[in-house]
C-alpha cells in the first residue's frame, strides 16, 4: 500500500469511511503517480493517495469523510469559494469530465497552493456514484496572492459580496477600533496591500489611527506609522487634504507628493509612500451623517498594477458604510462617557463608622452603557445612627439611572427630615412619592439603620421592599439570610403596612447587601443563586472585606448575567475592639 493512504487502519472495527476507503484500494488507484482524491456523490472525500497527501500537506484522517469543497477550495485571497462558482463541484453534480487551471487550494498549514485539476466520473463502490479528481501543479510558476501578480478585477458578484460582508461586519460592533480593523481585513489583501485610516477628532485634530500591511500572508499593524497628524489645510488640492475636508475621492502615487509640500499633511504623506513602498493608492473621505469623520487610503506596493478611476466607486461604497458604522460607534461611546460620569456622581462616598469596615461594588450590565438602575447608599442620620440602603430600578440604561437618582435623593431627604423614624415609615413615605413624583416603573430596595448599643454591639434594623434578603456571615462561616420584614416593592400602589426587623450583629460578622444581578440567571432558579451565594460567602468568611467582595463577584455572579450588580458590605469589629 505504498502508493495509497487511507485513514484508521487499526485493530478496532472499521468506520463507514474506513470501510469505503478499503474498497478503493485497487491497483489502478494505488499506482497513480498524480495526486488523486476520490469523492462520493455528495462531494465527501472517501480516499486519497499518498501523492495527494503530500501535495495538500495533510494526513488522511484529516481528509477522509470531509466535504472536499469546504475543506480545500479557496479563492485567490484564501476566502471560502462560493459553491455556485465552483467548476469542480459543477462537474461532479453533472457527472461530466471537466478540467481547469489556476484554482486555489488550502494546505494543512494554511498556505495556498495554485493547482490545475481534472475531474472524471468514478464509482467508489458498487451502486455508488462519485468522481475522481487529479490535482497537479500548473506549468507556469506558482504565483501566490500579494507576490506581485496582476490583480484580477473583481466581478460584480464579488463587489456585491464584499459590500454585503462589510455591512454585516461593521454593524455588528460598536467599537471604533474594532470596526476599522474589520474593514482593513476585508480590503487587504483583497483590494490592496496597505490600509491607512486617518480620523478627525471632535476638536478637528487628525490622527493616523491604524496602518495595516499584508506581508507574508498575514495582516500586520504598523504601530510605527501611527500617531498625530498636522491640521487639515483649508485650500490644499492634495488628495488626503481634500478627502479630510470631504471634497472628493482621488488616485495618488509617489509622484503626487514629490514636489515641494504645501502642508504638514503632505510631508507626512511623502513619508508614508516612502515607508510603505506604495506605488498606487486610492484615498476617499469617510463621511458620517453630518460630518466628515476621516479618510481611508488603500495602497498597492507588492502588486505592479495601479488603481484606476474605475476602482473609486467601490471604495466610496465601502467608506460610506464605514462612516455610518463609525457614527454609531462614536454616538455609543459618547453615551457611555456620559453614563460613566453620571454613575461616578451618583454612587456615594461611604461614611466612616468607628471600628466598622465598609466597602461597596458596582458592576454595569455587560451590554449596557456602564450605568443602570442598581444603586447603594450609606449616610449618617444622627451621630450614633447610620443608614444603609440598596435598591434596584427596572432597566439598565440612562432612564433607569435617572429614576435611581430620584429615589436615592428622595430617600435621603425623607430619612434626614425624620432621623428617628423607623425604616418602614421612611420607605412608606418614599413609596407614596414614587407613585406621584418619580418617573419610576418598578423598584425594590432595603433600608436599614445601624446603631451601636450600650453593650457596644452593633444592631441592624431594616425593612425590605421586594428586594433579595441581606446575608449575614459570622466569622466562623455560619450564614443566615435576614428574610424578615419583607414587604411589597415600590410603585405598585398597594397600601399594605410595612414592618421592621432587628438583629444584633456578632463581632467580626460580615453583612452583605446586594442586588439580584449577583444571584439571578436565566438558566436556574433564584433559590439556587441564593444558595450559591451563601456557600461561597461562608467559604470566604476569613478573607479581608475587599477580597471578600471581589471573590464573590468572580465566583458567584452567573456567567449569563445580563444585569448590573451593586453590593455594599460591612464587617463589625472584634469583641475586644467593641468597647
Amino acid at each position: 500500500m505504498d502508493g495509497f493512504a487511507a485513514p484508521g487502519r487499526g485493530d478496532g472495527p472499521p468506520s463507514r469511511w474506513q470501510a469505503r476507503s478499503g474498497a478503493l484500494l485497487d491497483e489502478t488507484l494505488r499506482n497513480l503517480r498524480a495526486p488523486a482524491v476520490a469523492v462520493d456523490e455528495d462531494g465527501l472525500i472517501v480516499a486519497v493517495n499518498s501523492a495527494a497527501l503530500s501535495l495538500l500537506g495533510r494526513d488522511a484522517s484529516a481528509l477522509v469523510g470531509q466535504d472536499s469543497h469546504d475543506l480545500l477550495h479557496r479563492d485567490r485571497y484564501g476566502h471560502s469559494m462560493p459553491r455556485t462558482r465552483c467548476r469542480i463541484r459543477k462537474a461532479l453534480l453533472t457527472g461530466d469530465t471537466g478540467q481547469g487551471d489556476g484554482e486555489w487550494f488550502v494546505r494543512g498549514d494554511g498556505t495556498l497552493v495554485q493547482l490545475s485539476w481534472l475531474v472524471t466520473p468514478y464509482t467508489p463502490d458498487p451502486g455508488g456514484e462519485g468522481a475522481l479528481a487529479l490535482l497537479y501543479e500548473p506549468k507556469q510558476p506558482d504565483v501566490r496572492p500579494g507576490d506581485g501578480e496582476q490583480s484580477v478585477p473583481l466581478t460584480e458578484l464579488d463587489r456585491l459580496a464584499l459590500l454585503a460582508e462589510t455591512t454585516t461586519q461593521l454593524t455588528s460592533t460598536l467599537d471604533v477600533d474594532e470596526a476599522l480593523r474589520r474593514l482593513a481585513a476585508l480590503t487587504v489583501p483583497r483590494l490592496a496591500d496597505w490600509a491607512v485610516f486617518d480620523l478627525l477628532t471632535e476638536r478637528d485634530e487628525v490622527r493616523r489611527v491604524l496602518v495595516m500591511e499584508h506581508k507574508d500572508g498575514v495582516l500586520i499593524e504598523r504601530e510605527d506609522l501611527r500617531g498625530p497628524m498636522p491640521p487639515v489645510p483649508a485650500e490644499s488640492p492634495m488628495p488626503l487634504s481634500r478627502a479630510l475636508r470631504g471634497a472628493s475621492s482621488s488616485l495618488a502615487g509617489p509622484a503626487t507628493y514629490q514636489g515641494p509640500p504645501d502642508s504638514g499633511i503632505a510631508v507626512e504623506q511623502q513619508r508614508l509612500f516612502t515607508a510603505t513602498g506604495m506605488h498606487s493608492a486610492l484615498i476617499a473621505p469617510i463621511r458620517g451623517l453630518r460630518d466628515v469623520l476621516g479618510a481611508l487610503t488603500l495602497g498597492r506596493a507588492q502588486r505592479p498594477d495601479a488603481f484606476t478611476p474605475a476602482d473609486l466607486p467601490l471604495l466610496e461604497d465601502l467608506t460610506r458604510r464605514a462612516g455610518l458604522a463609525l457614527d454609531n460607534a462614536r454616538l455609543y461611546q459618547r453615551q457611555r462617557k456620559v453614563a460613566e460620569t453620571m454613575q461616578r456622581h451618583l454612587l456615594p462616598q461611604l461614611p466612616v463608622l468607628p471600628g466598622v469596615e465598609m466597602t461597596a461594588r458596582y458592576v454595569p450590565a455587560p451590554d449596557a452603557s456602564s450605568v443602570g438602575g442598581d444603586w447603594y447608599d450609606a449616610f449618617a442620620l444622627t451621630e450614633p445612627v447610620h443608614a444603609l440602603a440598596i435598591g434596584d430600578v427596572v432597566g439598565h440604561d440612562l432612564d433607569a439611572a435617572a429614576g435611581m437618582a430620584q429615589i436615592r435623593n428622595m430617600l435621603r431627604a425623607f430619612a434626614w427630615s425624620h432621623p428617628e423614624a423607623a425604616p418602614s415609615a421612611v420607605v412608606t413615605q418614599l413609596d407614596e412619592a414614587v407613585m406621584h413624583i418619580a418617573e419610576v416603573p418598578v423598584a425594590t430596595m432595603i433600608l436599614a439603620t445601624l446603631t451601636r448599643g450600650d453593650d457596644q454591639f452593633w444592631r441592624l434594623r431594616w425593612t425590605n421592599a421586594g428586594h433579595p434578603p441581606p446575608l449575614l456571615v459570622t466569622h466562623d462561616g455560619r450564614t443566615r439570610y435576614l428574610d424578615e420584614a419583607h414587604g411589597m416593592l415600590l410603585g405598585t400602589g398597594a397600601t399594605r403596612s410595612r414592618s421592621d426587623a432587628v438583629t444584633v450583629l456578632p463581632p467580626q460578622a460580615t453583612l452583605l447587601l446586594y442586588t439580584d444581578g449577583l444571584v439571578e440567571s436565566r438558566h436556574h432558579s433564584i433559590d439556587r443563586g441564593l444558595d450559591r451565594l451563601r456557600r461561597h460567602a461562608a467559604s470566604l468568611a476569613h478573607r479581608p472585606l475587599n477580597p471578600f467582595c471581589d471573590q464573590l463577584l468572580d465566583q458567584v455572579r452567573p456567567s449569563d448575567n445580563d444585569d448590573d450588580v451593586a453590593m455594599i458590605a460591612l464587617r463589625t469589629p472584634s469583641a475586644d475592639r467593641s468597647g
